[in-house]
């Protein structure tokens, strides 16, 4: 079904990702969603079929919107480097502001089953479309060595950010990720840039 969208629609997904954050994806019923976001039990079903797809909806919004914040400070700036700063930057902050979204993306996702997994792994391709075009800039500017494996380069910078963000999810978010950014990115680009090779 086409999915309603409004001020309810966004009531409920923004109750469900703190209930989430709170209770945990098993323990998080349809009604403590609907008490959270001020609706009645029946309302959410409306504009969602079950938990599941609350759950499913809540990520393709919120991933939705983090993407498009990324794409848009993306735009216009040339250099790799800096693009990657960005990437980085905006990674790093967009979860550091929303704890109760880095809970959900970085813990209670992971516990969920196969079907939800698959979906995500959907979902987060728009992520990945991202640092693909990085790196074919990256190559075509020369950045980049021309002969790199861009599906490991990707698989190594969104691997090294995510496991990042879980551990400080882990340790109850005691310090802060956005000054990790310039050491992050130097040590990416140190992996993958061609200016690091020796002969």
């Amino acid at each position: 079904m086409s999915k309603k969208r409004g001020e309810k629609y966004d009531q409920i997904i923004d109750a469900a990702v703190k209930v989430i954050a709170e209770n945990g994806y098993h323990h998080s019923q349809v009604s403590k969603i609907a008490r959270e976001a001020g609706v009645a039990d029946g309302t959410i079903y409306l504009y969602f079929k079950n938990k599941e797809d609350i759950l499913i909806s809540m990520f393709e919004e919120k991933m939705g919107r983090f993407v498009e914040k990324i794409q848009e400070r993306l735009n216009g700036v040339e250099n790799t480097e800096e693009k990657m700063r960005i990437l980085i930057e905006m990674h790093f902050s967009q979860l550091e502001h929303d704890h109760d979204m880095a809970i959900v993306t970085q813990l209670e996702l992971r516990q969920s089953n196969i079907a939800i997994r698959h979906k995500v792994n959907e979902v987060l391709k728009g992520y990945l479309t991202l640092v693909d075009e990085l790196l074919q800039e990256g190559i075509e500017t020369g950045f980049f060595d021309p002969q790199m494996d861009r599906r490991i380069a990707r698989q190594m910078i969104f691997g090294a950010l995510d496991e990042i963000v879980t551990n400080w999810v882990m340790k109850d978010h005691r310090y802060e990720l956005t000054p990790l950014v310039p050491t992050v990115n130097e040590m990416l680009l140190n992996g993958i840039s061609c200016k690091q090779k020796t002969s």
